[in-house]
């Protein structure tokens, strides 16, 4: 089937950069979420992000105005059921992505693909419960996406050939690169990057360096772009606490147990960036490492 229309559930960070390129690529897309302010804020950043792509000659003003009017916000799940491909991209618990999953389903064509894009949930086990498994699979973006250029996809053990294809054949639209994972979790991304984040952590944990000499070394002696501490931070505490559980659970080693410390720092609210404050402070002028 041809894909010309795209729903996105959730809003949020990854909701917003996944319709900021659909909508590029030229899809229609409607994106949706249970609040209005949210998707205010959504519209709103897609439009700077787009501004600064305009700056910066990557694209026309034009393409900006014209994604724009691809998109349209609504509250109402029920409306997302008539596009062709819908990409769940709500916060990281299989119950949350379960519910919304279970109240799509009247509203969808025969036709519709349903997609997450969980970056460690089984596809099967959230196949199970739709009315289409076979046309069911793990489409996950990379943070920041309209950066990032991989797309790991994800078939569940039902989903079927045609599904891949089409699902593919969007991947290529949006001049990313696909990677095809088999359903074990964590996938492939972050069944090998959370555990580096987290045996950072034991290495803060235990005392081995602190939050400034593990970074550096990383960035200085791996050539990492970003240390493994400052990465957590910027994709959320609690996100990598749910990913090393989803592994230590999924995959029963105890070389997946989720740091203490990680443990605490979530129990505490420092989830990184969007609270201000995790391995490193940020209400000032420059990130200051907490420990």
């Amino acid at each position: 089937m041809e894909i010309k229309t795209v729903g996105i559930v959730g809003a949020g960070q990854m909701g917003n950069g996944i319709a900021h390129v659909m909508s590029l690529a030229g899809y229609d897309v409607i994106l949706n979420d249970i609040s209005g302010d949210a998707l205010d804020r959504a519209m709103a950043t897609i439009s700077k992000n787009m501004e600064r792509q305009v700056s910066r000659g990557k694209i026309t003003t034009d393409a900006h105005q014209t994604a724009l009017s691809r998109m349209t916000t609504t509250t109402t799940l029920k409306e997302v059921g008539q596009t062709d491909l819908i990409i769940e991209a709500a916060t990281e618990r299989e119950t949350v992505k379960q519910a919304i999953f279970e109240d799509l389903l009247p509203h969808l064509k025969p036709e519709t693909i349903l997609t997450s894009n969980t970056s460690s949930i089984s596809i099967t086990r959230l196949a199970s419960r739709t009315d289409r498994p076979e046309k069911f699979m793990g489409f996950h973006f990379m943070n920041p996406v309209p950066v990032m250029e991989l797309v790991e996809l994800i078939r569940g053990i039902a989903t079927d050939e045609e599904t891949f294809r089409a699902c593919k054949k969007v991947v290529e639209r949006l001049n990313k690169t696909a990677a095809s994972a088999e359903d074990f979790p964590g996938f492939i991304v972050n069944r090998i990057l959370m555990p580096m984040i987290n045996e950072a952590v034991y290495t803060l944990y235990e005392g081995v360096g602190s939050v400034q000499s593990i970074d550096s070394s990383m960035k200085l002696g791996a050539n990492h772009p970003m240390g493994p501490l400052a990465l957590a931070d910027f994709i959320g505490l609690d996100t990598c606490l749910a990913i090393m559980n989803v592994l230590h659970d999924g995959l029963a080693d105890t070389k997946y147990r989720p740091c203490p410390l990680l443990t605490k720092y979530v129990e505490a609210g420092w989830l990184g960036r969007k609270t201000d404050r995790g391995f490193y402070d940020y209400r000032g002028e420059t990130p200051v490492p907490t420990r």
